[in-house]
């Protein structure tokens, strides 16, 4: 194979597009019958690297197509389009609980695939590859803008689609961490969708005064949203992970401000007090640490914070009184947050009410809490920072990677075409969330 090597072809098509547009990885021109591992490498912007790899032999032609051939080990294993990114782990060596997640999206995450000869499952450093091709995965696309966002004391960075508008908006809220995470609402913007990333945990004018923020505080992202010459100001959803679902059921039910044209909680409860916003929420969870536990590796689940589901009206959100619909996306083996229960408790309180048709349950077994855009690594376990700890745990999300993989990407395409439903009258009105990257860019 050494006289052979300049003559393999490794091509990925498309070599830049959106974080969840399919590529296809073809290897050409090397000896039919001959064993090759399929390598990805990322560096993220914070110095780790992570890997995956794949196990295939070459076809009576000589070739591999990753898209429709199946990976014999590796990171994955059988058909698996996409593993090459879903697979992905910290390199071996590589410090406990990291997760992945994108800080910059101004800037792409590159991902180097690489041939090697042999199935091989170490050392890949040290061994010349085959081919090599750096591949480009964006959250932005091109014309998204990206605005900063400081009116009324907010912490925000407001996404808008390419061309005029008017579009559609969507108020973007993540969980318990804090800080300011625009991944998301980069890619809700690269699908059409005006998009407001808001910390509402950590923002500058919490860490300025020491206090927590109220309801007041997401009313007015709400209204930046909605008097945006560029946002239609009737069609607007919320979407919140984890603690973030906890404050779009807040506000979907009780705000005389926020009037949603649909709702989405990912991995969230409605299990709260009623009275109160966020102080009283983390109060709440406080008052039952108790109910803590900890695995034989001293990871730590959280969700029994909330359990049993309260009978007490007082100290849950009554979701019978919502008048948009509500989308709830929950793993089955969230070990963080019960929102399988919640949801389940959610969907008999709204047939009690008799709203129950606005209501749509995905719900995945044996996917975990960390449900994100399709093919960003499942995180089974990290390090977590509450905003009220002054130091980091090892957090059990839960999930199965296949699984949870899975159900990210289903979930994820479900969610696009339940805001489009949603906040779009018609589909001629959003001709931009079916295109790809490249056509984007003409």
């Amino acid at each position: 194979m050494d006289s052979k090597q300049c003559c393999v072809k490794l091509s990925v098509q498309p070599s830049r597009g959106l974080l969840d547009e399919k590529f296809i990885v073809l290897v050409q021109s090397v000896p039919p019958g001959l064993q090759l591992t399929v390598h990805a490498l990322h560096q993220c912007e914070d110095g780790h690297s992570w890997e995956a790899f794949g196990h295939y032999t070459a076809d009576a032609s000589g070739n591999v197509n990753v898209s429709e051939d199946p990976s014999l080990g590796g990171t994955y294993s059988g058909v698996e389009p996409m593993g090459l990114l879903w697979s992905l782990t910290p390199i071996p060596g590589s410090k406990p609980g990291l997760r992945m997640r994108k800080m910059n999206v101004q800037t792409p995450m590159e991902v180097t695939i690489s041939v090697y000869q042999g199935h091989q499952t170490e050392g890949f450093m040290d061994q010349v590859a085959l081919a090599g091709v750096v591949v480009e995965r964006w959250y932005m696309a091109p014309g998204v803008r990206r605005i900063p966002i400081t009116e009324d004391g907010l912490t925000a960075t407001l996404f808008l689609p390419p061309g005029p508008g008017p579009f559609p908006g969507l108020l973007d809220l993540w969980g318990g961490e804090g800080k300011l995470l625009e991944y998301r609402a980069a890619l809700f913007a690269s699908h059409g969708i005006a998009s407001l990333a808001l910390d509402y945990l950590t923002p500058e004018i919490t860490m300025e005064t020491g206090k927590m923020v109220d309801n007041k505080y997401v009313e007015a992202a709400y209204r930046v949203l909605q008097q945006h010459p560029q946002v239609l100001d009737s069609r607007i959803a919320m979407l919140g992970l984890s603690l973030g679902a906890s404050v779009t059921l807040k506000m979907a039910a009780y705000s005389q401000v926020v009037k949603l044209r649909c709702a989405v909680c990912v991995s969230g409860s409605h299990v709260q007090p009623v009275d109160g916003f966020l102080k009283e929420l983390l109060l709440f969870c406080r008052e039952n640490a108790g109910k803590t536990r900890y695995n034989e590796e001293n990871q730590v689940m959280f969700r029994e914070l909330l359990l049993p589901i309260p009978t007490d009206p007082s100290l849950k959100v009554d979701v019978g009184r919502l008048q948009c619909p509500l989308l709830l996306v929950v793993g089955e083996d969230d070990q963080n947050w019960p929102a399988y229960e919640s949801a389940m408790d959610m969907k008999e309180m709204m047939e009690r009410a008799g709203n129950s048709h606005l209501l749509t349950v995905l719900s995945y077994l044996n996917a975990g809490h960390l449900i994100e855009p399709p093919y960003t690594p499942h995180a089974k376990t990290s390090t977590f920072n509450s905003v009220e700890s002054t130091h980091s745990v090892m957090a059990l999300w839960g999930g199965e990677t296949l699984a949870h993989s899975r159900a990210q990407e289903d979930a994820w395409r479900k969610t696009l075409v339940f805001l489009r439903e949603n906040l779009y009258a018609t589909a001629a009105e959003n001709p931009q969330c079916n295109l790809t990257f490249t056509e984007l860019q003409m």
